[in-house]
């Protein structure tokens, strides 16, 4: 095994240059980006699309959840062992193009199937993208920068959310839904040549102390008995997969909710609650990078796992207020302060992942993490909502904007359980000196 100092990767004369490596972040980052609008951008249409195609919020939540989680999540591990051994940027930049136009083809559906097909289509895509990032951003940036570099990465799902509802609430607005779609979409295929021809594919564990093999890939199984065994990696996947299946369930369905119960229309969400939640999302996102990046450097790795679940149980009660305050000021008033709060667990906790995966299996151990994540998370989430959504209206004789409501009330209560994991998770950090294994 070839070595090489963690400090020859963060030389500006190394392997990559200082240069190169910010390009680099910034190109997936704008992949994450394009990716997160695509996938986002059907929360803001979901009124729009149910009153034209007749739908309920049942086969809305099957679109926003599992029909596109489903593929996403279960051939982004396959991928991520591409990727492992195979150029991650190709595969970025193939992926990028795939789901770009799929999202595009959504715009062309007559009815429920069709829809759901170009949904799977998106899913497919955007599987080849988070893995092969993960991994790349690890290369590039050493254990105590990771949280921050990860944390620009991840302003690809707040921006990427405001886009998505800005320009799909402004031009449904002006235009149809259809039109939403193909515009979001087509740009994204321009996006995958300017990742083809100027990222940078950094060798192996370039910022650790020890530079990996180029042979002896560990496979899929190995990847997941070793996360299996590494305590602190387990409870800070199910702490973020409970924190996804609250986020994407929440968000996927608050547009809807303000249009339901407040009267709005999507030219009103996307000039009003969609820059909100871009600025919260963007401060706690960055913000919790940072600060995260300095508990690390102060008190040990074990200290970002606790700051997520202390800023994450601030966030619990605004979060509750959302969907319980009946003045439209007040309840994104709250939203903004939950977000600004429960946004910052996104850098740190892939970048934990990251830290305490072995050179070789980086990839796979994001893959993993990643389809469990959406799995649940994302698969469930907005299904889940929808269902309890149609029980909710059998059940007690609501309208469905009060069942929405309630539905969403009721996974926002989620939120300490996701805590509890995070707070275990820094125990055996700590214990272990940040390794976390048995």
């Amino acid at each position: 095994m070839a070595t090489s100092t963690a400090a020859a990767g963060r030389d500006a004369e190394g392997p990559v240059s200082h240069r190169a490596r910010k390009i680099t972040l910034l190109l997936l980052t704008a992949t994450y980006f394009f990716s997160y609008m695509d996938r986002q951008i059907l929360s803001i249409l979901l009124e729009a699309i149910k009153a034209d195609l007749q739908l309920d919020d049942a086969q809305l939540g099957y679109l926003s959840g599992i029909a596109f989680a489903l593929f996403y999540a279960t051939l982004g591990i396959p991928i991520a062992s591409l990727a492992d051994r195979k150029s991650r940027k190709n595969i970025i930049s193939i992926a990028l193009a795939l789901w770009s136009g799929m999202t595009a083809l959504c715009g062309l559906a007559q009815n429920f199937t069709q829809l759901l097909l170009a949904r799977i289509g998106v899913g497919i895509g955007e599987a080849g993208s988070s893995p092969p990032s993960h991994s790349m951003i690890a290369d590039l940036y050493p254990a105590n920068e990771r949280a921050g570099a990860l944390a620009i990465y991840s302003l690809g799902i707040t921006l990427g959310a405001f886009a998505g509802t800005f320009f799909g609430g402004s031009i449904t607005h002006y235009f149809d839904w259809r039109t939403a779609f193909l515009v979001v979409g087509l740009p994204g295929i321009v996006l995958a040549i300017l990742v083809r021809l100027f990222a940078v594919e950094p060798p192996r564990g370039m910022s650790d102390a020890v530079m990996a093999a180029s042979d002896d890939t560990p496979s899929i199984l190995d990847g997941a008995r070793a996360l299996m065994k590494n305590r602190a990696a387990v409870h800070l996947v199910a702490g973020v997969t409970i924190t996804s299946l609250i986020g994407y369930g929440l968000t996927l369905w608050s547009p809807a909710y303000l249009i339901r119960n407040f009267g709005l229309n999507e030219l009103d969400v996307a000039i009003s609650y969609a820059p909100v939640v871009a600025v919260a999302g963007v401060v706690g996102t960055v913000g919790g990078g940072k600060l995260a990046d300095y508990l690390a450097t102060r008190f040990g790795l074990y200290a970002q796992s606790n700051m997520i679940a202390i800023l994450k149980l601030g966030a619990f009660p605004f979060l509750l207020l959302f969907y319980y305050l009946t003045d439209v000021y007040l309840a994104v008033a709250a939203y903004f302060v939950a977000l600004l709060l429960q946004t910052c667990y996104l850098g740190p906790t892939f970048a934990l992942i990251q830290s305490l995966a072995p050179l070789r299996m980086r990839s796979v151990w994001a893959a993993i993490s990643l389809f469990i994540i959406n799995l649940i998370g994302l698969g469930i989430g907005p299904t889940l909502v929808g269902v309890i959504s149609v029980e909710y209206q059998a059940a007690f004789a609501m309208n469905d904007a009060e069942s929405l409501r309630w539905s969403l009330f009721t996974l926002a209560l989620a939120t300490p359980w996701a805590c509890f994991h995070y707070w275990r998770a820094a125990i055996w950090l700590k214990k272990d000196g940040a390794a976390g294994e048995d």
